[in-house]
C-alpha cells in the first residue's frame, strides 16, 4: 500500500520543503515546488537510516 504525499510537520507551512510518501518497500521524496518532476526513491533500509538520527534529535 502506498500512502498519500505529505509534508513534514516541520515545514512551517511554506512551499520550500519536500513531500514524502511511504510504501511497503521504502519511501519516495519530491520537491514541493516541482511536484511534476522526478522523485527520489529510497529502500526501507535507506529510509530508516535517514529517519533514525532525526527521531533522536527531535527528543
Amino acid at each position: 500500500m502506498v500512502s498519500e504525499w505529505h509534508k513534514s510537520s516541520y515545514s512551517g507551512g511554506n512551499n520550500e520543503c519536500v513531500e514524502v510518501r511511504e510504501h511497503s518497500t521504502g519511501a519516495d521524496v519530491r520537491d514541493t515546488q516541482h511536484r511534476d518532476a522526478a522523485h527520489l526513491t529510497f529502500s526501507s533500509r535507506e529510509w530508516q537510516h535517514f529517519l533514525t538520527p532525526m527521531k533522536h534529535q527531535a527528543r
